[in-house]
């Protein structure tokens, strides 16, 4: 027997075949394989925030002396303040390295093998990574047309081994918001339904009030995208009581680090200052959405995030490619119900511009 073939053996069946995410890229991964050097090249492509983190953060960690201790495990402070932020008391906040790794958490908790979690696609990859590293059954609902929650739809796939509803708000890679008498009624069905609001402080709309009314209802956010952190990896969520309690119990006991706990409380004292980063991305992304319907190759679609998805007549990996050839990085999906599209991060002004430019020069050379 090969050592391959003895490995693959002991291998857990369900995840023979697991796939992976592909993850956005590193600048420092495509030196040489750009016509631009990496400290040049324009990253849009992972959502991340242009302006970075509050000046306050750098300063912060630049000063800490205490990178040899643990932090605390119980998150006490931390939770504390993130009750000052949501409004929402502490004994209902979880945090961890990322939302990724509480939504890992969550299903965890609750899944057992063949248990059926539904997914309205097109939606953010990792709901079905996790869904099924944990051992469940991801059960794909189609979205509208304009890439809305179809409620019937998601109400005729629930059976007796549904546990979970996943969903994001605003959407990724869509941008679309849920209303949220949608979501209610998705309450209404008693089963637990975790809104991923990653890109909240972008569209303003939040189901964090009622998570102390509804047994079921759990909210994700994070600190990657508004307040520049994705390097550090902390989010948190936001759960009933006893959900919270059980999360607190599994959880890796030193899941968010001191470097990150720095950040956080920086951040939160510097909250006017992120804000008006987050009113300049805005913005941006009207802008980067008005110029975008310029290009009659591409079809832009409304966004509530700091993305915006296009349709690309033809060629969407073509386009990623002559565009990552000349040093920008956009996101390029070919699965069905993207219809060929490309997602793309809102940069700088500057960057937008050149952006804008080399469309320009791409569509003259492809499209035209």
């Amino acid at each position: 027997m090969t050592e391959d073939a003895g490995i693959e053996r002991l291998v857990r069946r369900h995840l023979v075949s697991f796939v992976g995410y592909a993850a956005s890229k590193s600048p420092e991964t495509l030196v040489g394989k750009t016509e631009v050097p990496a400290e040049s090249i324009i990253k849009l492509d992972a959502n991340e925030n242009p302006y970075g983190c509050s000046p306050r953060v750098n300063q912060a960690l630049a000063a800490y002396t205490d990178i040899s201790v643990y932090p605390d495990s119980g998150q006490t402070e931390l939770r504390k303040q993130l009750e000052g932020y949501t409004g929402v008391s502490m004994e209902h906040i979880v945090a961890s390295a990322g939302s990724d790794r509480l939504i890992d958490l969550i299903l965890r908790l609750f899944l057992e093998p063949g248990d059926e979690v539904i997914n309205l696609v097109p939606t953010f990859a990792m709901f079905r990574f996790f869904t099924e590293l944990c051992g469940g059954t991801p059960v794909e609902v189609p979205r509208t047309e304009d890439f809305c929650v179809d409620v019937g739809a998601v109400k005729k796939a629930i059976t007796k081994k549904t546990k979970v509803i996943l969903l994001a708000s605003p959407n990724n890679p869509t941008g679309t918001l849920a209303p949220r008498e949608d979501i209610l009624e998705l309450l209404d069905s008693g089963l637990l339904v975790l809104v991923d609001e990653a890109y909240y402080e972008f569209a303003g709309q939040t189901m964090a009030p009622l998570v102390g009314q509804y047994r079921n209802l759990m909210v994700l956010r994070t600190f990657s995208k508004w307040a520049g952190l994705a390097g550090l990896r902390i989010g948190y969520g936001l759960f009933p009581t006893s959900i919270a309690d059980y999360l607190l119990r599994i959880k890796e006991p030193y899941c968010v680090n001191v470097a990150a706990l720095v950040a956080v409380r920086e951040s939160l004292k510097d909250i006017d200052y992120l804000m008006s980063r987050v009113k300049a991305i805005v913005a941006e992304r009207e802008r980067l959405f008005s110029e975008l319907k310029k290009i009659k190759w591409l079809k832009p679609f409304p966004s509530q995030a700091n993305f915006i998805l296009c349709s690309v007549l033809a060629g969407a990996r073509q386009l990623q490619q002559e565009l990552q050839n000349r040093g920008i990085l956009v996101r390029y999906f070919d699965e069905p119900q993207l219809r060929d599209c490309i997602r793309i991060s809102v940069g700088k002004p500057e960057e937008n511009d050149i952006l804008f430019e080399t469309l320009k020069e791409l569509g003259e050379e492809f499209y035209d």
